[in-house]
């Protein structure tokens, strides 16, 4: 009877032994893997922040861009609202020719100023998109610091033995 006790005590202590062998090495290669996970994201956070400098740079640029194509459509639309005083004026005295050379004055603003439109709603379109993008890299690099923040814990819970 004892020795039937002392084989299953024996075998039940070399199973006890490799479990516990096992998982140490298992917690082994759990804090290699958090290392590894921990430098990917702060790899991933570097790259973040630097697309986060960029896209506001993109972002203050369209703004800079859009403020200077509204200030030459509110230029334009002087010149055009002045050419055309003049051309009404000479048309009272009969001058026609220096009408004529007003209208093609007129004619010219508002080519200017619909360009000026176009590009004032590509800028607009651009903020919005650099907006968004900011927003995006923004959220990534909250993903990636909460990240980080888990590994370096798994890696604290993993050599405690928690």
């Amino acid at each position: 009877m004892i020795r039937r006790n002392l084989t299953h005590l024996l075998v039940l202590v070399l199973l006890g032994f490799t479990a516990s062998l096992w998982a140490q090495s298992a917690n082994a290669t759990d804090v290699q893997a958090d290392r590894k996970d921990l430098k990917t994201d702060r790899r991933d956070l570097n790259k973040d922040r630097k697309d986060i400098r960029s896209d506001q740079r993109d972002l203050n640029k369209d703004r800079v861009d859009s403020n200077k194509d509204a200030r030459d459509i509110n230029k334009d639309q002087k010149d055009i609202a002045k050419d055309r005083r003049e051309r009404n004026q000479d048309l009272k005295k009969g001058d026609t020719a220096d009408a004529a050379k007003e209208q093609k004055d007129i004619n010219h603003d508002k080519r200017d100023l619909n360009r000026d439109k176009r590009d004032l709603r590509a800028d607009n379109r651009d903020i919005r998109k650099d907006k968004k993008d900011l927003h995006a890299d923004r959220k990534d690099a909250r993903k990636d610091r909460k990240d980080m923040r888990h590994d370096r814990r798994d890696i604290h819970r993993d050599r405690k033995g928690a």
